[in-house]
């Protein structure tokens, strides 16, 4: 029998994205697999664009069958219920986060379990789909628009929806671009899109570094002679950090005055910008790090959102294949996910 995919409504405010658009949801019907699409008023996709499956009610996910695979993006609501289902969504909790032994033993008690999207991954342990092409882009732009509006003695504000139509639209919030940036894991997807992103801004003095510049480890003072630093790296072990509150307080003649911090993970002991503890938001997209000379923050978790249509898309087309495979590769992906679900959730009880 086919699995029976279930798309839940997102939890965390503002999030507009899906990991299963209306093209992805026609290719798993067509391939005999069935589908239920909970109604979402954020998702950028409307329910009418969706094909003919089954319907339900925003955040009914948990009345769904016993066997159903539920898919989301962000994490599930943190109200302590037992987690029966199969889940596929960034559950932010495999790198020992805050509350992560709370969470897996939510699966351990409701006999669940976790396919965390972050952790899906091929042999050679690159993710099978990713956002971070367009985390980068909206990152960069976010931390240009912030420096314009520093040298004013301003901060950046977007508006609600906090989401826009094309990427035209989003880089108009870009006045006068800074005047050098340094993008720190420039080769990877999310590194690629901010130099795509400041590159297109206009940005003349962009630094681009990966690993070879990093080898021998931080801090870096190189990172405080560019006013932008746009962080894409995500580590999987600890390093000394890119940056230090030390370091950066004994040099006042610094160029730096805004952080992009894309990859985003402060609560995370690898974080490599361990100057703030907090990630903002789309309300408040910035926070203030070090008062003088002005150094600010931009950590925003879920960046794609803002261009939700087009990263949507991207990303479900990335997942699409191996949803097709759920049911006929019990060696593949899939089951290396499961695996390191039981590892963790081993460590959490």
């Amino acid at each position: 029998m086919a699995t029976h995919f279930w798309l839940r409504a997102e939890s965390k405010p503002f999030e507009r994205r899906t990991a299963l658009p209306p093209e992805s949801a026609k290719a798993l019907l067509d391939a005999g697999y069935s589908l239920t699409i909970e109604a979402d008023p954020d998702r950028i996709f409307g329910l009418d664009e969706y094909p003919d499956c089954g319907r339900a009610e925003a955040h009914s996910w948990q009345e769904a069958p016993e066997d159903a695979v539920i898919i989301g993006l962000k994490e599930l609501p943190d109200d302590g219920s037992e987690l029966r289902h199969r889940h596929v969504h960034f559950a932010h909790v495999f790198k020992e986060q805050r509350g992560w032994q709370d969470t897996l033993r939510r699966f351990d008690s409701g006999g669940g379990a976790l396919f965390d999207l972050e952790f899906l991954a091929h042999e050679n342990g690159r993710r099978v789909a990713a956002f971070g092409y367009w985390a980068g882009y909206v990152g960069a732009v976010l931390g240009a628009a912030h420096c314009d509006r520093l040298r004013n003695g301003a901060v950046l504000r977007l508006e609600p929806p906090y989401s826009f139509p094309d990427r035209g639209a989003l880089e108009a919030l870009v006045g006068q671009p800074p005047e050098s940036a340094i993008v720190m894991g420039a080769l990877g997807r999310c590194g690629s899109g901010a130099v795509d992103a400041l590159t297109k801004l206009g940005v003349h003095g962009i630094t681009r570094w990966d690993k070879n510049e990093t080898a021998g480890g931080g801090p870096f003072d190189a990172i405080l002679d560019h006013e932008l630093f746009v962080n894409c790296v995500l580590l999987g072990l600890q390093i000394p950090p890119f940056v230090s509150r030390e370091q950066i307080g004994a040099k006042q003649d610094r160029a730096l005055r805004v952080v992009a911090d894309v990859s985003c993970d402060p609560t995370s002991p690898w974080n490599p910008v361990p100057i703030y503890d907090a990630i903002t938001t789309v309300e408040a997209p910035t926070v203030r790090a070090i008062e003088s000379p002005p150094l600010d923050v931009m950590a925003i978790d879920h960046l794609p959102s803002l261009l939700p249509r087009e990263s949507s898309e991207d990303f479900g087309s990335q997942l699409l294949p191996h949803l097709l495979e759920f049911d006929s590769d019990p060696n593949g992906v899939w089951a290396r996910a499961f695996a390191l679900f039981q590892a963790k959730q081993a460590a959490a009880t």
